[in-house]
């Protein structure tokens, strides 16, 4: 029977090291859920929190992506708008 060293210790030094990080994430991820209840608690919409907290993220990722986000969706806004606005009055798009 031959044996072959695959370095387990050093692979299981990285499984350990992946699950520490993985339970600091965990606590991270509950810490995070605490302050989301703590937030709707006082009243404030966690939902939009939320939604904060990931476009100020994208934006720090990639400043000037978040105006031109913005303008696609503003276009987006305009056009659903006015198309809502035929609909209720009976007329259709040219």
């Amino acid at each position: 029977m031959s044996q072959t060293n695959f370095g387990g210790d050093q692979l299981l030094a990285y499984v350990e090291r992946v699950e520490a990080i993985e339970e600091e994430i965990k606590a991270s991820n509950d810490d995070k859920s605490d302050i989301y209840k703590e937030a709707k608690g006082n009243g404030y919409d966690a939902k939009a929190i939320k939604t904060l907290v990931r476009e100020r993220a994208a934006e720090r990722k990639n400043p000037g992506q978040k105006k031109e986000s913005d303008a696609v969706l503003d276009t987006y806004r305009t056009a659903l708008h006015e198309a809502e606005l035929r609909r209720a009055s009976g007329k259709r798009a040219a």
